[in-house]
C-alpha cells in the first residue's frame, strides 16, 4: 500500500498536506476494496506531513 502511495505522490508532485485531497481522490481509486481508506489517509499524511 505504501509503495502504491509513494508512486503517486511521486506522479502528482506532492510535497505538503495541501496536496492530500488530489493524493487520496488517486489512491481511493488504485486501492479500492484493497485498503480501508483511513490507513490510506494515515499513510499520506504520514509521508506528506
Amino acid at each position: 500500500i505504501q509503495a502504491i502511495i509513494n508512486k503517486i505522490i511521486a506522479d502528482t508532485g506532492a510535497s505538503s498536506m495541501k496536496d492530500m485531497g488530489k493524493v487520496m481522490g488517486m489512491a481511493s481509486k488504485q486501492l479500492a476494496g484493497k485498503a480501508d481508506n483511513k490507513i490510506v489517509s494515515n499513510i499520506v499524511r504520514t509521508l506528506l506531513g
